[in-house]
């Protein structure tokens, strides 16, 4: 699937805004790779962020987490690693709160890329680690899969979100595989640590997809 018909329902054409899709595991370097699409003219999305904020806001949410995971609140407040202590041991549990989650953050990536379009951008990345299953690659003119390490993803979340190895580990082991992101993924950048090649790589790659 290259530059796919776009179809996104948000009141264009298909070659009114060039979409990029950014996946791959947790501390992969999606964020450098959206970094880099931001500083290049693109309107970003970050669906991690989007759904944090959505935790924050979004009472629809909260209830439907709630009705299906319990006692996942402290303070009125969505606790993530309580209710990450269910989910990244349960894949039936993950899998459901996958389902949950996707609805919710769709309809925001939806009101995002329209206003984006109304203000003039003429590209767009999403950045998702569920981009595929969710769905949203099907919107995407090209799919780039982030690699790493796991050794290099579970320092970078460790040291990122200070949280304890064993939990980063839980974390890292119940995301799919390489192998995943290899076959569903038009384009493949490993990030194994040399931040300056791996930036050099990312910039190329989106210069000729946004060429």
């Amino acid at each position: 699937m290259i530059f796919a018909a776009y179809d996104y329902e948000i009141g264009g054409t298909e070659d009114s805004m060039k979409i990029i899709g950014i996946t791959g595991g947790t501390g992969a370097g999606k964020t450098t790779a959206l970094g880099i699409l931001n500083e290049m003219g693109c309107e970003t999305i970050d669906c991690d962020a989007v759904y944090h904020a959505l935790l924050e806001n979004d009472a629809e949410l909260r209830a439907a987490l709630t009705e299906r995971f319990g006692d996942v609140l402290t303070d009125g407040a969505v606790d993530r690693k309580k209710l990450g202590a269910i989910v990244f041991r349960d894949e039936a549990a993950l899998l459901d709160l996958n389902r949950i989650s996707h609805k919710f953050v769709d309809r925001e990536v939806k009101r995002i890329l329209r206003a984006a379009k109304e203000r003039g951008c003429t590209c767009a990345a999403i950045d998702a680690i569920a981009l595929i299953e969710s769905g949203l690659s099907g919107r995407c003119h090209a799919v780039v899969g982030i690699l790493a390490p796991v050794e290099h993803r579970v320092r970078r979340i460790m040291e990122r979100e200070g949280i304890d190895e064993s939990y980063a580990r839980m974390r890292v082991e119940a995301q799919k595989k390489d192998s995943f992101f290899r076959e569903h993924c038009d384009y493949i950048l490993e990030n194994n640590g040399e931040e300056a090649a791996f930036q050099a790589a990312a910039r190329a790659l989106f210069q000729k997809l946004l060429s």
